[in-house]
């Protein structure tokens, strides 16, 4: 969103031939959340300091919610001046940008290079209906953004009540026997010291197998960094961690991969975390290989293990239960799509493939 945001601004400064331009997006607590300006060198910001608070014209643009035309903004009984570092501005063109009724930033640009009429504006009213049409733009990329944040939220929430299924009925469960089993040893450790210690050894398998269990858990919790280490890295981590918390023998091989779109990657790498779910803790498999392959522009991903399998016939019934609808979704809505290869007794392979950008 940043790179189009500064694009409308570098837009805005290059269309109205002005000295500066800036596109400010206000948070909750009296300042901007982001604020994008063009004409100014990264030298100069740095010596003008914090980012501007909600104040002056910047706040009769954001909560009175009208388009701004001064002649000199310095002169305006609501300018209360900036650091000594600022550029000087003279003339103002400022427009909110809005969501509907809601204000969501504002768009303004200052300093237009031509002569100045006598006692008048260098911004025209032309330059202003000229500024809406970027503030519009400026409104579709801004509101976009925050659907695609709301349905991020809604994906992690829905990854959140996932694990806390999975940490109840495997972790809580080893946890509940564990308990039952160290009672018994207590009860048994005078009578019958030798069952005792049988009680003890089931203890401590019972504990190793916990800890494995939430150590797999706090490897799908770990936020995934694909936005620093890109897919293939993130995917051979937690392999790797998954093969020293499970006993199957869990292995990832990537080959020649171009770093794909982002919805594309995180697609890949939640697929591949239902597939691997599947395999280690459904399967009983003691192989499972994920391997990850260019495909043209595109990508390639397979999971594939050796356990018990199922009937494809019965894929609706199994689908439910193996997460293979969330998979099929996930893959269609990037532009991809998922194939399902199981038996009986055959194991499973799952393979998502996507079209690259």
């Amino acid at each position: 969103m940043r790179d189009v945001l500064k694009t409308i601004v570098a837009s805005a400064r290059e269309l109205l031939d002005a000295e500066y331009a800036a596109l400010g997006v206000p948070d909750d607590h009296g300042g901007f959340a982001q604020f994008v300006v063009d004409g100014v060198s990264d030298a100069q910001w740095k010596a003008i300091g914090p980012l501007p608070r909600q104040h002056g014209i910047l706040a009769a643009m954001l909560h009175e919610a009208t388009p701004e035309r001064l002649a000199d903004v310095r002169e305006d009984p609501r300018f209360e001046g900036w650091p000594s570092a600022h550029p000087d501005l003279a003339d103002f063109l400022g427009l909110p940008i809005r969501d509907g009724d809601q204000v969501i930033g504002a768009l303004f640009l200052a300093n237009k290079r031509c002569p100045k009429p006598e006692g008048g504006c260098g911004f025209t009213e032309e330059d202003e209906e000229l500024l809406s049409i970027l503030a519009q733009h400026a409104a579709i990329a801004l509101t976009n953004a925050r659907l695609y944040e709301r349905s991020r939220e809604l994906t992690i929430a829905e990854e959140r009540s996932r694990l806390a299924h999975e940490l109840h009925d495997a972790v809580s469960q080893k946890l509940f026997s564990l308990r039952l089993t160290a009672q018994a040893a207590a009860a048994l450790v005078d009578r019958d010291p030798s069952r005792a210690k049988g009680e003890l050894q089931q203890v401590a398998a019972l504990a190793a197998e916990a800890a494995d269990e939430l150590r797999a858990a706090v490897v799908e919790l770990r936020p995934a960094g694909l936005d620093e280490d890109g897919l293939v890295a993130t995917l051979r981590t937690q392999v790797h961690v998954l093969d020293r918390a499970h006993s199957a023998h869990v292995t990832f091989v990537g080959r020649g991969v171009r770093a794909l779109p982002a919805a594309q990657e995180e697609a890949m790498l939640r697929v591949a975390q239902e597939a691997l779910h599947n395999a280690l803790r459904h399967s009983g498999a003691e192989h499972v290989d994920v391997t990850l392959d260019r495909h043209g522009k595109g990508a390639v991903l397979r999971v594939a293990d050796d356990g018990s399998g199922f009937d494809p016939q019965t894929i609706r019934r199994a689908g439910r239960h193996l997460g293979l609808v969330s998979m099929r979704d996930r893959a269609s809505g990037v532009g991809g799509r998922l194939t399902v290869e199981s038996a009986p007794g055959k194991g499973t392979t799952i393979e998502m493939e996507v079209p690259g950008g």
